[in-house]
């Protein structure tokens, strides 16, 4: 469905279009009827100017690739998911962890996962926020991959006092 997985010299689909990340359907449905008659060739006669550059023309195609996958729910949810793990592989991690790596500490009603931070800190993961990607952490820090398919093969972690991220790896290949 998309080209590629690199969003970072890209638009968005949603910039394409002009809408927030969380337009509704109708939102996006009327900020492409805008765009596409702000960019069709027959309207803009781009067809009879030679000197219309080819960037121009395909603008009228982006706005056609962003409604094609924008107007149905399940394009627009794997969209959001392949832009969301690509922001996230851009981001500067200071250190890539694994679970291993990681402290358990059990409370009454949840783990928490956490990694020492060079700041003094920790990064730190809760077995509930594990639990929302597909991973089942028991109290004594054994992990259980729900489904691998739909299981990220990283998160990053924020530390809990400075700027640094680390990058949990979940699912080694």
């Amino acid at each position: 469905m998309l080209e590629g997985g690199n969003f970072s010299n890209q638009e968005t689909l949603y910039e394409v279009l002009s809408v927030r990340k969380d337009a509704t359907y109708d939102e996006i449905r009327a900020a492409y009827k805008s765009a596409v008659l702000n960019t069709h060739p027959d309207k803009a006669q781009m067809a009879l100017n030679p000197l219309v550059s080819s960037s121009e023309r395909n603008e009228f195609l982006s706005v056609q690739k962003a409604w094609e996958i924008l107007r149905y729910p399940k394009s627009r949810a794997e969209y959001d998911k392949q832009l969301q793990s690509s922001r996230q592989n851009l981001e500067i991690v200071a250190t890539e962890i694994e679970i291993d790596d990681m402290i358990v500490e059990s409370t009454a009603d949840s783990v928490e996962l956490l990694y020492p931070c060079r700041c003094g800190d920790y990064f730190s993961i809760t077995s509930r926020e594990l639990g929302q990607i597909g991973i089942s952490v028991r109290e004594d820090g054994e992990m259980e991959l729900h489904t691998s398919d739909s299981v990220p093969a990283s998160v990053v972690l924020g530390c809990g006092s400075c700027s640094l991220k680390a990058r949990l790896v979940t699912n080694k290949t």
